[in-house]
């Protein structure tokens, strides 16, 4: 048998998910806004790149599935990195690409984002199958958190340095920057992946080796737990909540509030900071209340999501108001809502891997992942065309991204019905990750 992570295990494998997590907020914030704005092309184009991105990862039960299969997951997280890497510099060289060459800029992006989803399914869920595997159940939900919050970390330190490196733009900064982040994240996913897992993992005397499995019978049975379906179908929902704002907000304050490049990245790392937020109180609540009915595990799903309904009305006043709305107060408090939202679902994500049939890990990890993954499809595609729709037939560009941001609340309050009734699962002080967290830190 394999030994169990400890707390620097995982702390390292945190490491990585802030690379993966680098290399992502480059390409939905920066690269999505310099299309919208510096290069003068619809909403919808950037839209259909990370939808491209996101379909590419229904790959993900597969890749969970193969590590279910006893097969080495880090040479699929550095080989995902490397992939993701690659795909991330190419995506900013087709962007300005698409300053003078249009088709030649488009085709190379296809290239560039198919890469991103491939790298993004392979190191991702690897990544959490590995978790799964490899720490102790009282230990998984606190390690899955803690991991999280690492590349939430990624998304701010990435969002404010490259911001602070890209003002004033230029097509060549924004190529150095993509590079440096490239060759960045590498590095420090090779770093931290030396000698984490050792050999192939092998079963003791005591646990017989399983015999194969299909992937499609894997995937079916797991489909057929009423838990894991459930939960299948509520991560969509709630995720198609989450990503229609996420390619709208940068457009939305470059064009509304006159800011610049440099200052939307920041105000994208603003949010991330605030998810971060969001998450640690979450966790210090429910290490300490847990047990209260505003401890568990549900009541701070339908909460978070009824906070970030709450924090996008607050948008749709943005784009009534103008330039004197607090619009970076506002954009904090919907991370910070979306933060503790994530938290119980994380929380959910790894007490739900470990049920059902032993061995199924990856392949579960992989369903929610895809289910995530089509949402964001969708949701990004739905965002971007509603902005686009929305300004052709209002001019008013303010109350046209008002009537998007009023949508997207309307979709954050139904992911709350939805968890009001149960999708999510259990509400045992056990299953509360903030609880796990507490006691681990």
């Amino acid at each position: 048998m394999s030994k169990a992570f400890g707390w620097r295990g995982v702390l390292r494998l945190g490491l990585v998910q802030a690379s993966l997590g680098a290399v992502v907020v480059l390409t939905t914030a920066t690269l999505n806004r310099v299309m919208v704005v510096e290069m003068a092309l619809p909403a919808l184009l950037p839209g259909l790149l990370l939808a491209l991105h996101y379909l590419v990862q229904v790959s993900r039960p597969r890749m969970g599935h193969g590590s279910d299969q006893g097969r080495r997951c880090t040479p699929w997280i550095l080989g995902g990195m490397v992939t993701l890497a690659a795909g991330g510099w190419l995506a900013a060289l087709g962007t300005v690409l698409m300053g003078s060459h249009l088709a030649a800029g488009l085709v190379l992006a296809l290239l560039a984002y198919t890469l991103i989803g491939l790298g993004v399914a392979a190191s991702g869920t690897s990544l959490l199958a590995l978790l799964a595997k490899r720490v102790v159940p009282e230990r998984r939900a606190a390690a899955a958190t803690t991991v999280w919050m690492l590349m939430i970390a990624g998304f701010v330190v990435t969002a404010g340095v490259s911001g602070s490196l890209l003002d004033p733009f230029s097509p060549a900064r924004l190529l150095a920057v993509a590079a440096g982040v490239a060759v960045a994240v590498v590095v420090l996913t090779a770093l931290a992946l030396i000698g984490l897992e050792g050999p192939a993992q092998h079963a003791g005397p005591a646990e017989p080796p399983a015999a194969p499995v299909h992937f499609k019978q894997a995937l079916l049975d797991a489909w057929a737990e009423p838990r894991a379906r459930r939960f299948t179908v509520f991560v969509f929902v709630s995720m198609l909540a989450f990503s229609m704002q996420d390619l709208v907000l940068e457009p939305f304050a470059g064009l509304v509030f006159g800011l610049t490049p440099g200052a939307t990245t920041r105000l994208s790392g603003t949010q991330h900071g605030g998810t971060l937020v969001g998450m640690l109180l979450a966790a210090a609540a429910g290490s300490r209340w847990a047990g209260w009915r505003w401890g568990t595990l549900r009541g701070w799903t339908v909460w978070g999501c009824v906070a970030s309904a709450l924090a996008l009305v607050g948008l749709v006043g943005a784009g009534l108001v103008g330039p004197a709305w607090p619009l970076r107060a506002n954009v904090f408090a919907l991370g910070l809502a979306t933060g503790a939202f994530s938290i119980a679902a994380i929380g959910s994500m790894m007490g739900l891997a470990s049920a059902g049939t032993v061995g199924r890990e990856g392949v579960r990890m992989g369903l929610w992942g895809a289910a995530q993954a089509l949402a964001f499809a969708l949701g990004g595609v739905l965002g971007t065309a509603a902005s686009d729709l929305t300004r052709w037939l209002i001019a008013d560009a303010g109350l046209a991204y008002a009537l998007v941001f009023l949508l997207d609340a309307g979709l954050f309050l139904y992911a709350a019905r939805l968890a009001a009734r149960g999708a999510p699962g259990a509400t045992s002080r056990s299953a509360f990750v903030g609880g796990q967290l507490g006691s681990a830190l």
